[in-house]
């Protein structure tokens, strides 16, 4: 198992804007699918205490599931690789966190996916994500920027959205927005 703190900060796109900033940073080629398959119990108690569970699936092999809990700059994320058995059974079967992370039990189950067609880049010491998401026949898009240090982090990506015209505009986490599905 793999632990890291995840600092990014993210604001919604047009497809416009979207599709410029491809051009941009010459990302149009470099687009590759993943798909976020979320899981939680049977009365959403995860979705209550703002606690991600997902099994990210990378092509037809890699898979790897991750625990995702918010703090005030970041977020707390445990990381365990998956064979592409376990999580094909997971996802069927649901399973018990407990057998992945230590400090959660629960028995959970899936519930929804969110397809989303990523492509990065180096930027400014981080690392630059834009975001095509489909789920519930609905199409967003959003960029991330990813970095180490938060305060440097969020005064280079104002940097960046002044630079690029870009409006900030709030948006959910990718959890959230899939599970508007099945509610």
């Amino acid at each position: 198992m793999t632990k890291n703190i995840e600092i990014e900060f993210k604001t919604a796109l047009t497809i416009e804007k979207y599709q410029e900033l491809l051009e941009l940073f010459h990302l149009e080629n470099n687009i590759f699918k993943q798909i976020n398959h979320y899981f939680d119990t049977d009365d959403y108690q995860l979705m209550e205490q703002q606690i991600v569970l997902r099994i990210r699936q990378k092509g037809e092999n890699r898979f790897k599931v991750t625990l995702k809990s918010q703090s005030e700059k970041g977020a707390y994320e445990s990381h365990v690789l998956l064979t592409p058995d376990q999580a094909k059974d997971m996802i069927e079967n649901g399973f018990r966190t407990k057998d992945f992370f230590d400090d959660i039990d629960h028995f959970v189950k899936f519930r929804v996916s969110l397809d989303n067609y990523r492509v990065s880049t180096p930027y400014e010491g981080g690392t630059l994500f834009l975001d095509r998401c489909e789920y519930c026949n609905i199409v967003d898009y959003e960029v991330e920027y990813e970095v180490n240090d938060y305060d440097e982090g969020e005064k280079l990506f104002k940097q960046f959205l002044e630079k690029h015209q870009i409006e900030i505009q709030p948006t959910k986490r990718k959890s959230e927005r899939a599970f508007t599905c099945r509610r």
